[in-house]
């Protein structure tokens, strides 16, 4: 399993350009609130004599990820389970929607959140990370949350690393 360094790094690499940053925080969490809430319907409920434990397709895809974001980096999934509570609050709200509003919203938001990444891919100049490495679907939330969190002074030695990737690779000799 790849560190939160060499998953962050990778993963930055194809988002150096401040414009396209910006598009991701705006287009990342649009897309994971939108698979959210597809993933929101239908209710799945398993029940005893004794307790009737209720759950959404969404809920299992949330659990792999936060406890993969855990592993990688306690205090960032820490703030991805927030991230993931806001997101099912919302969610909510639309799964409660008719289908036909509820999936108009949803796939409405997939949409969009999809465009405004192409947007800032194409400032750019590159790919999306996810087609050279599908991983990066799963990277792309925890990104936005850890670049917002480094822009606040959060995990200023993370950053520092992914930071020192990058200032290495512009002061080394290129070759030719």
């Amino acid at each position: 399993m790849k560190t939160i360094d060499q998953q962050l790094i990778s993963y930055a690499s194809y988002h150096r350009n401040f414009k396209n940053i910006l598009t991701h925080f705006v287009g990342v969490p649009l897309i994971y609130l939108s698979v959210v809430s597809l993933l929101s319907r239908p209710v799945i409920s398993l029940a005893s004599d004794a307790v009737t434990l209720s759950f959404t397709p969404a809920y299992i895809l949330a659990a792999i990820l936060c406890f993969y974001y855990l592993r990688l980096h306690r205090g960032l999934g820490i703030l991805m389970l927030l991230f993931n509570a806001g997101c099912f609050a919302i969610a909510g709200l639309f799964a409660a929607y008719s289908t036909s509003l509820w999936l108009t919203v949803s796939i409405g938001l997939f949409v969009v959140g999809w465009i405004i990444q192409f947007i800032g891919h194409y400032f750019e100049g590159k790919k999306p990370a996810f087609v050279d490495d599908i991983m990066g679907l799963a990277i792309g939330p925890l990104f936005v949350v850890a670049e917002w969190a480094f822009m606040l002074g959060a995990f200023k030695s993370l950053n520092a690393k992914i930071e020192a990737h990058f200032t290495a690779l512009q002061t080394s000799p290129s070759e030719d």
